[in-house]
């Protein structure tokens, strides 16, 4: 291990107890084993980190194998693409092998099981070998071929790797335990028909193994030592070691499984299937779409390797599922660029500045520092004319006190520049501000020791001279779903959650330093984040794609809206205070107008779940977000709703049963739904409590008698 002093995380200690139990150093060996049907996200590079920093810790060989078991869903493609980000992340591995390398061993172990009474061929369709396994809960039962003579199934299998059969009509199965309570235990498959061209075995194959068989068994041909995997194989386990005492050899390294929490990252989905569906209808623009999880569009967006390694390593390794808020990504992101981006300017929505005093014809060069965090990346010349754009909303003709930009009559500093002062401006027929004018102070240069340069003013505003800026298509790219758990919803699909936002194209103009920049160049524009250069990028057209803002805007976002849920939950209480109806209408207003500003479901959801209980002021507050929120009524859980009237209509307070009547009589719920609590209703117009109101039973009569 490293000298350096860290404490180890649990698969370090696993591996530092084997070295001291006398497992030899020099057999250590791991390996990264992606399935090529998809490209590489997120969620992929803590392992890729976990696996090869193991081998760099321990100075062991790291495999790169492909489980290219499934024709039906692999590509080339993928493979090229998996490679590549490899070694963007920096990472070289020792050997690359495949499973498919391995498809006549495993084929002869396969064979070897047969003879030995540990396989067989199963004809039954997918349905019957289904409900043939059982349930959790209810035992399997043995099929009608599990006892088929080794003759005959070896027969069989032979002609399904032949071809003779058409897919589904056999499969090789495992024969261990139809009782076990580990239902993966129950006769698991181990070959199917596939009559598909594989991309490196061609057509040789007409059968391929099952994932859980290849597996194990590829990481004992390769004598992995430690076979390091994510947390939804822990079933698994146990059959990767039955599969191994098949063919096991004392002389040899066995491998041994562990697993590890897997990333999940909010405001995103991991899953290879819903990745390829954005793909494939369109909705990114390929799998290296900068708003994309995966490495490629990461990279494109323009992240950096080392961003990706510190995040990694920041998360750890864990043996509990957690959530990590995608913040903390883009704060390793802004840490590392924070240091290495050249801060230039650029203007993404301009405006005409006229310095009025500034001569006509005049060009001065401007030093401007590169990155201040970097000591060596010194200055550049920056020109500065008497015509420059600044942002449009650094401008407004009428200011409010604590607007610290330009305002006719008030002064701001041009970076790296002058003091100017705005004095008129000019609008369009469609009101529309087109130019400012403005004056400036020939004495407070920027850096010149003047007494002038020296004056304080309220702001620093970036801009680019007219006459030098260099045009440019900028890519505002932002977070691609608008939810925290986009894909955790049953009762909505995860692209309801799209963030309509998620990509705006706009012109802008920048300075002419970056007419040089290449592909993948990256740079803060100051005061508006980090940017880099798209690969669409042309010598006659720059493109670039925002990477990351300066300040996180989301989380801000976040924490506004969590208070605001907080505060108006607060704001109930004095409802329940006030003495007067016109004082309950008005807090009620206030509470309902925050609730409709929150656009977080998921925030509003797990409200609305946690106030669901016995106490009046929670049961208020539910009835609230479903009258006020921006939720639909399909968006709730018909059992919560369920729980929230009922619980509603016999709780103890006028107000929360008088709401809940209300939400009843004006909803859209069917008949049967509104039906199941007419009991309930009946109930409490019949034996009212003390303080029923007659309003109660105004919305009692009409619920009873809606059509």
């Amino acid at each position: 291990m490293s000298t350096e002093e860290k404490s180890l995380h649990f698969i370090e200690q696993i591996i530092e107890d084997s070295l001291a139990s006398g497992f030899s150093h020099d057999k250590l060996r791991f390996r990264f084993p992606p399935e090529p049907n998809g490209y590489l996200h997120i969620g992929h590079a803590k392992a890729i980190c976990l696996n090869f920093g193991l081998g760099l810790s321990y100075k062991a060989p790291v495999n790169l194998r492909f489980d290219d078991t499934n024709p039906a869903k692999e590509e080339q493609e993928y493979v090229d693409a998996i490679k590549e980000d490899l070694k963007w992340l920096g990472f070289e591995w020792a050997e690359e092998r495949y499973a498919s390398d391995y498809f006549q061993q495993l084929y002869d172990w396969a064979v070897l099981m047969i003879k030995n009474g540990k396989a067989y061929v199963d004809s039954q369709s997918s349905e019957d070998m289904a409900a043939q396994k059982g349930s959790p809960t209810l035992a399997g039962v043995d099929g009608p071929y599990r006892n088929r003579s080794i003759e005959e199934n070896l027969t069989l299998f032979e002609g399904m790797k032949n071809g003779d059969f058409p897919e589904g009509s056999h499969v090789l199965r495992a024969k261990i335990d139809m009782t076990s309570t580990n239902m993966l235990m129950r006769d698991p498959l181990m070959y199917r028909v596939l009559h598909r061209h594989h991309h490196r075995t061609g057509n040789d194959w007409k059968i391929y193994p099952m994932y859980d068989f290849a597996h194990g068994e590829s990481d004992y041909i390769e004598q992995i030592s430690h076979s390091i995997c994510t947390l939804e194989f822990v079933m698994h386990r146990e059959l990767y070691n039955w599969f191994l005492d098949q063919i096991f050899d004392d002389q040899k390294v066995r491998p041994n499984q562990y697993e590890f929490a897997r990333l999940n990252l909010n405001y995103t989905v991991m899953s290879k299937r819903k990745l390829l569906q954005l793909v494939q209808d369109n909705i990114v623009n390929g799998w290296d779409d900068p708003r994309m999880p995966t490495i490629s569009g990461l990279r494109r967006r323009g992240y950096t390797p080392n961003s990706i390694r510190k995040f990694c390593d920041t998360i750890g390794v864990a043996k509990r599922e957690n959530i990590i808020d995608f913040s903390l990504l883009e704060f390793c992101l802004r840490e590392d660029l924070n240091k290495t981006a050249p801060r230039v300017m650029a203007v993404l929505d301009p405006v005409k500045v006229v310095i009025t005093n500034y001569p006509e014809g005049k060009v001065d060069y401007l030093d401007a520092e590169n990155n201040q965090e970097d000591e060596t990346a010194g200055y550049r010349k920056v020109p500065f004319s008497r015509e420059i754009y600044i942002e449009r909303e650094d401008f407004l003709e009428i200011a409010p006190a604590k607007f610290f930009r330009l305002s006719i009559g008030n002064e701001v500093r041009l970076k790296n520049g002058y003091i100017i002062k705005a004095e008129a401006f000019i609008k369009d027929s469609s009101d529309n501000i087109t130019e400012i004018q403005v004056t400036y102070d020939t004495d407070s240069l920027s850096g010149s020791g003047s007494e002038a340069s020296k004056r304080k003013v309220a702001g620093t505003l970036h801009w680019v001279s007219i006459q030098h800026a260099i045009e440019a298509e900028v890519r505002l790219y932002d977070r691609l779903f608008t939810d925290e758990s986009p894909d955790s919803h049953k009762e909505k699909n995860f692209l309801d959650f799209m963030n309509p936002n998620s990509l705006q194209i706009v012109r802008g103009f920048v300075e002419p330093s970056l007419s040089t920049a290449n592909s993948g160049d990256k740079f803060q524009f100051q005061r508006l984040g980090y940017f880099n250069v798209d690969k669409d990028s042309t010598a006659e057209k720059l493109v670039f794609n925002k990477t990351v803002g300066l300040k996180d805007a989301w989380e801000e976002k976040g924490k506004k809206e969590e208070n605001s849920i907080n505060n108006a939950l607060k704001e109930i209480n004095k409802y329940f205070k006030v003495a007067t109806r016109e004082e309950r209408i008005v807090i009620r207003k206030a509470i309902g107008e925050t609730l409709a500003e929150i656009s977080n479901y998921s925030l509003l959801q797990n409200s609305f779940k946690k106030n669901i209980n016995n106490n009046k002021t929670s049961l208020l507050f539910a009835n609230l977000i479903l009258k006020y929120s921006n939720l639909k009524e399909a968006d709730y859980d018909k059992e919560l709703l369920s729980k929230l009237f009922f619980m509603s209509l016999r709780s103890e307070s006028s107000f929360v049963r008088f709401r809940a009547l209300l939400n009843l009589h004006y909803s859209n719920y069917e008949n049967e739904f509104i039906n199941s609590f007419k009991e309930e209703i009946l109930k409490l117009k019949s034996n009212p409590p003390k303080n029923f109101t007659e309003r109660e039973l105004e919305y009692i009569d009409k619920i009873l008698h809606k059509e």
